[in-house]
């Protein structure tokens, strides 16, 4: 059996808008980074996480990788993850499926009270916020990467990891 989401936004919880309580700091924090398995999500994922412990003191990072990308992350790795960490980054949604569930996740993060960014790709930003709206929580917010994604070498993930911290940091409500 799989976990369907109800289009219609009346599945329990779904009016749930309430963000998990945010960080002072990340200092000593564990970052659950969760990899949707599409190319270059890790290597985006690190390199976030890498200026985020030079630049705000972040702790370990764990990386998680989903099933599925087109999919919420299931159950029993929701729960391991939110044992496991202080703070969660997923992505990449870089087509219209896996940026849905990418908000998903989020979404699911937040309400099992750790503080998420979601990453999806600019391509597909409304399907991030009709996934957000469907679940209940229209003024999610999560950051868009300039697309495409999968396509990019080393050098320009790590542009587009540099652009996304600062988004990363005001999310986490860090900004200031």
């Amino acid at each position: 059996m799989e976990l369907l989401l109800d289009p219609t936004g009346t599945a329990e919880n779904t009016q749930d808008d309430t963000l998990s309580p945010r960080p002072v700091s990340l200092k000593g924090l564990t970052i659950g980074l969760l990899d949707n398995t599409k190319p270059n999500s890790t290597m985006l994922l690190e390199n976030i996480v890498a200026e985020l412990r030079e630049h705000y003191g972040a702790g370990e990072s764990r990386l998680y990788t989903k099933d599925y990308f087109g999919t919420p992350v299931k159950k029993e790795l929701l729960d391991r993850i939110v044992a496991e960490c202080d703070v969660v980054i997923t992505a990449v949604g870089d087509c219209g499926s896996c940026s849905a569930a990418t908000v998903a996740d989020g979404i699911l993060f937040e309400r099992a009270g750790i503080p998420t960014v979601a990453i999806t790709s600019d391509s597909f930003l409304m399907s991030g916020r009709a996934m957000a709206s469907v679940q209940g929580f229209p003024g999610f917010d999560f950051h868009a990467v300039q697309h495409p994604m999968a396509s990019l070498s080393a050098p320009e993930v790590r542009e587009r990891a540099l652009v996304a911290v600062p988004e990363v940091v005001r999310i986490l409500g860090l900004e200031g």
